[in-house]
């Protein structure tokens, strides 16, 4: 059995929270380097780090779980939020009975909690001991996206070596890149180059 501890360590890398919505920022736990695939979630203390960025605290009492069943349990539902998400932009209805076995897991309670404002807001944890019921706040997320969501705003970055994912908020819903600091410069410099040249 695996002690789950929360960490804080700022040196390990982090999966990019860019995507405007956490079922996004799901799927962008897997990125690209140029031709390369970068994996952010390599160990339940990755998956647990990225649910703590994402303000998704486990109870205290839910303490262990066999070594490397969270970190199963989180692809599988990257996985599958990747199936049912790209079928939500096509409108091609998907089987939803695999999400629904998260969604049932999830057992949480109410939990009061100041916010980074010093402001007090309720927020749910998960109450049960499996990892799948750890991940029923993601899983709700990408359901609430399938079914509150607007396909035409769910996006990929349009920087043809990045795979990230976004759901356009931005007013005129004219949103390109997953992030302007690193993907739009980086074309718009490409572009000045190639001007130039």
């Amino acid at each position: 059995m695996l002690m789950f501890e929360m960490s804080d360590d700022k040196n390990l890398p982090h999966a990019p929270i860019v995507g405007d919505h956490l079922a996004m920022d799901l799927l962008n736990t897997q990125a690209r380097n140029g031709e390369k695939v970068v994996e952010y979630w390599n160990s339940d203390a990755d998956v647990l780090r990225w649910l703590q960025q994402n303000n998704i605290y486990p109870a205290e009492e839910q303490s262990t779980l066999a070594d490397g069943e969270l970190l199963l349990q989180a692809k599988a539902l990257r996985s599958l939020a990747h199936q049912l998400i790209t079928g939500f932009k096509q409108e091609k209805l998907q089987n939803i009975s695999e999400l629904n076995t998260y969604l049932h897991s999830y057992v949480s309670a109410p939990y009061l909690a100041p916010d980074n404002d010093g402001k007090l807001v309720i927020t749910r944890i998960s109450r049960g001991d499996t990892a799948a019921s750890m991940l029923g706040q993601v899983a709700e997320a990408v359901a609430q996206l399938l079914v509150e969501g607007d396909a035409t705003l769910v996006k990929q970055c349009e920087h043809p070596d990045c795979i990230l994912w976004f759901y356009d908020r931005t007013k005129a819903h004219k949103r390109r890149w997953c992030s302007m600091a690193t993907c739009g410069n980086r074309y718009k410099a490409a572009q000045f180059r190639k001007r130039k040249s």
